[in-house]
């Protein structure tokens, strides 16, 4: 028991100081974002209402907690969301929406220049707040940048979008939990396991989509 007590200590201790429901909207925000992520592995339209709703909690907490790199990331989930939902309902013919497909030349063009470009907005942000005083800003530099590309790779249905929700992932783990924000930590945990059976069946669904054409 006294193990268990101090594993639950070691996890959470940091929300000691927060408030409930603070706590409540962080647990809300990463029950959406799970579905979101799950609705995205299955190709399934839901992925963007969850996601809507996932994010516009966490700009609010993460603008309160002061965390503008983490707070611009869902800003910016929010607007691709939208956008995602107009792509993957968009209709090419008669009877098929929007296929998987993999990223053109000029959309890896356009894939970079969201991460120089994105990374590079970031740092301007944080070097006019003043907010390079610790290790973890400029890691955000990087996952933020990492995660603009990846969301607009999965609101244009390109499969490498996977490949930048791994990394971000894996980035983002140990980040979080390092911030004090265990809650989110599981959920970058969950997602990047999720991520990858979502690049398994993404394949599959691609290259029968290939076989079919």
């Amino acid at each position: 028991m006294e193990l268990i007590n101090q594993v639950f200590n070691f996890l959470f201790e940091q929300y000691s100081g927060y408030k409930t429901i603070e706590i409540v909207l962080e647990a809300v925000a990463v029950l959406f974002g799970l579905l979101s992520v799950w609705y995205a592995k299955k190709e399934n339209i839901l992925v963007y209402p969850t996601g809507i709703i996932s994010t516009l909690i966490f700009v609010y907490l993460l603008l309160k907690w002061g965390l503008l790199g983490d707070m611009m990331i869902n800003a910016y989930y929010f607007m691709m969301s939208i956008y995602g939902w107009y792509i993957w309902t968009r209709k090419v013919d008669a009877t098929h929406f929007t296929p998987i497909t993999r990223t053109s030349n000029q959309e890896k063009l356009i894939t970079t220049g969201i991460l120089i470009g994105s990374f590079l907005f970031v740092v301007f942000v944080y070097n006019y707040y003043d907010k390079f005083n610790t290790w973890t800003a400029y890691v955000d530099t990087l996952t933020t940048a990492i995660f603009f590309a990846g969301m607009w790779l999965m609101a244009r249905k390109k499969i490498e979008n996977w490949i930048f929700w791994i990394i971000g992932d894996i980035i983002s783990v140990p980040l979080y939990f390092f911030k004090g924000y265990t809650l989110t930590s599981i959920q970058y945990v969950i997602f990047l396991i999720i991520a990858y059976y979502g690049y398994i069946e993404w394949k599959k669904s691609l290259n029968n989509n290939l076989q079919t054409s």
